[in-house]
């Protein structure tokens, strides 16, 4: 059946309309804008760099929103809507939002768990890396350490009211609260505080302390434990610590959630270390740390 001209100029134009109504609704969706947040530390900004950079890989238009400050701070962010998206870590992020939380474990019933209950109102989190284990290490010297055959934070428990620790913080690195600075069952007789690791490392060395407490993993201050032992922590006497993304319910769709699902599977402690490394020591950018990041594991 042939149609009449008119007909046949109405079928084009209806075409026409619709191809051009699903292309907008397309560029629409594409066009959304994800911003990712990062704090004040070189950790913050080289994960902000990633997961921008993953997300743009299959297609979304993200850009980094850097220097926010403190943890209050990028929350109030998220929750404004100022940014879309920011790397955490999960026991600093637990902590923070619930002092009473008592999970340490990173089991799916442990903190997993209980970070999500404790999420405000429209805040999600996706995979956690499990590669990346970032809690403060508990040292000794390795003389020490020998004589009195301590290998584990369990070993030290039960003589921690005869000591005292020195505590470093490991600079560079996403904030921790000052509870993580507890070792759980382990109240040292004292603490005293030390600018940096080197300064830690030599006070455990000269014997002005018995144990010590780095708020991260030595591979950021690379000779940090020279002559120490790390104690093990197989039971999470230190509250687990992974890298994770914090967004807004509704801004990722499921693709987006699983291309970082893909970075979480990969990132690892020593890879985050070196990035963080080459930002503050070799003034190299986040953004090309990331970007040489992602190609090598074909992301």
């Amino acid at each position: 059946m042939v149609l009449p001209a008119s007909l046949r100029m109405l079928a084009r134009v209806l075409v026409v309309a619709t191809a051009t109504l699903a292309v907008a609704c397309g560029n629409s969706d594409q066009g959304a804008r994800i911003t990712v947040g990062a704090a004040d530390s070189v950790e913050s900004r080289v994960l902000a760099e990633i997961y921008a950079g993953a997300l743009a890989r299959i297609g979304a238009r993200t850009s980094v929103e850097p220097h926010l400050g403190g943890r209050a701070d990028y929350l109030a962010a998220l929750d404004a809507g100022r940014i879309d998206l920011i790397g955490e870590h999960n026991g600093a992020l637990l902590a923070f939002l619930d002092a009473t939380a008592t999970d340490r474990a990173p089991d799916i019933d442990k903190v997993p768990t209980a970070l999500s209950k404790s999420l405000p109102e429209g805040l999600v989190v996706s995979d956690a890396a499990d590669g990346t284990d970032l809690r403060p290490r508990v040292v000794l010297s390795t003389a020490a350490a020998t004589h009195d055959n301590v290998r584990t934070i369990g070993d030290l428990t039960p003589r921690c009211g005869t000591l005292t620790v020195g505590v470093a913080a490991v600079p560079d690195l996403i904030a921790l609260p000052p509870a993580v600075e507890q070792v759980a069952e382990c109240h040292f007789a004292a603490t005293v505080p030390f600018p940096d690791a080197a300064a830690l490392r030599k006070a455990l060395l000269d014997g002005q302390v018995q144990a010590g407490l780095l708020t991260g993993p030595p591979a950021v201050v690379p000779g940090s434990t020279d002559g120490l032992t790390i104690l093990s922590d197989d039971s999470y006497a230190m509250r687990t610590e992974n890298v994770l993304p914090l967004f807004r319910k509704g801004v990722l769709d499921e693709r987006q959630i699983k291309k970082l699902n893909y970075v979480a599977g990969e990132l690892t402690t020593d890879d985050l270390a070196a990035m963080i490394r080459s930002a503050r020591d070799d003034h190299a950018q986040p953004a090309e740390l990331a970007r040489k990041w992602l190609d090598d594991h074909s992301l």
